[in-house]
């Protein structure tokens, strides 16, 4: 296996053992079990977001709705529940579809009408966010716990209990593995010269180390957080979805080369619209762990997250192109920017400065892509 192969596989693995080492130095606290507990509740919706983004990205558009969409759908979601007084499954489930019915038309719209993804989606932005100050009456709707609400605020307050947490990290790393081993015997059947299963097991065996470091850690604590187990799933979902079905070669296909996928005969416009549906499924998720998390519905909920979530892509090796990237990376490139976020924190870094250094970190990643990606 070549070395700086090797090296641009685990470049974010390198960067954010770095970053963990520099915080842990600065502020001893950083490494603590409770810290690190509260960093993967605060990674979990940028991440969750940086899957749909690559669904998005990985067939060459964007999507700058998402942090107004985020709290869109968390408003209407927490109006129902804590203001009308409606079951919070129900209305979870409501604002879901709705999420979903959203992001599928604009979808339409951007492909039927053959629309600039960032004009349409810069709309959609300024659009949700209106809609959003609307359905809260720019007002504050507190997430508050007990009866049939219940369910809304655990999402961000509930741990696994320890044996559970195992069984997850065995079962993550027993799927991780399947779909290693299914896509490196693709690669054997069609592109031999591109399978390297000695790099595939290195990858399996660095993500079940983590997996299992990372439940051992959280159970000194309160265990694995619910919201873990959401981007878990979702991970494992995004990543079956892109690596081993004809939908996610698509996706990679028309990325790579929009004029070639046509003449193939690819249903480009159905899978468009069907990245956008998903998107909005993930957007209605985000949006529910978000407002449960911050414990209230305001105004600011969701505010440029839409940013976040494309700079965890682009960090975790996600081409802004199209036609590259990984959910894996994805989840690599959100913790690395809300480690940053949450090292900075601990030091009592002012606001100013931390705007300042995510934009920097984004504007860095973007030129590291612009630069890898020339000839």
């Amino acid at each position: 296996m070549e070395t700086k192969k090797m090296l641009r596989e685990f470049s974010t693995v390198i960067a954010l053992a770095a970053i963990w080492g520099v915080f842990a130095f600065l502020s001893p606290s950083f490494l603590s079990a409770r810290n690190l507990s509260m960093l993967m509740i605060e990674v979990s919706t940028t991440a969750l977001l940086s899957l749909g983004m690559l669904l998005i990205i990985l067939p060459g558009h964007i999507d700058l709705s998402v942090g107004s969409g985020v709290g869109l759908i968390g408003g209407i979601a927490s109006v129902l529940v804590f203001v009308h007084g409606w079951a919070a499954p129900l209305a979870m489930l409501v604002a879901l579809l709705a999420a979903l019915a959203i992001w599928a038309s604009m979808g339409t719209i951007v492909v039927k009408q053959q629309m600039p993804p960032f004009i349409i989606t810069l709309g959609g932005l300024l659009v949700f966010k209106g809609a959003f100050w609307l359905v809260i009456h720019n007002s504050t709707v507190p997430v508050a716990p007990g009866g049939s609400t219940n369910l809304y605020s655990l999402l961000t307050t509930y741990y696994l209990p320890a044996p559970v947490g195992f069984a997850l990290a065995a079962l993550c790393a027993a799927v991780f593995g399947w779909t290693q081993w299914s896509a490196q015997k693709r690669l054997a059947e069609h592109h031999p010269e591109a399978a390297d299963p000695e790099l595939a097991f290195l990858k399996w065996f660095v993500v079940a180390q983590g997996l299992f470091l990372f439940v051992l850690v959280m159970n000194r604590f309160r265990g694995v957080p619910l919201p873990i187990v959401i981007l878990g799933v979702a991970t494992l979902a995004i990543a079956i979805l892109t690596n081993l079905t004809r939908f996610g070669r698509y996706l990679y296909a028309i990325g790579g080369n929009p004029e070639a996928a046509v003449m193939s005969g690819i249903p480009v416009d159905k899978v468009l619209i069907g990245a956008y549906a998903i998107m909005g499924i993930i957007v209605a998720l985000a949006g529910f762990l978000q407002t449960a998390y911050a414990g209230a519905s305001t105004t600011t909920v969701g505010d440029l997250m839409e940013l976040d979530a494309v700079a965890a892509c682009v960090i975790g090796g996600t081409s802004l192109f199209g036609g590259r990237g990984t959910a894996l990376g994805c989840l690599f490139g959100a913790l690395i920017m809300a480690s940053l976020l949450n090292g900075m924190t601990l030091m009592a870094v002012s606001p100013e400065l931390k705007f300042i250094a995510r934009g920097l970190v984004l504007s860095l990643a973007v030129w590291l892509d612009t630069a890898l990606g020339r000839p």
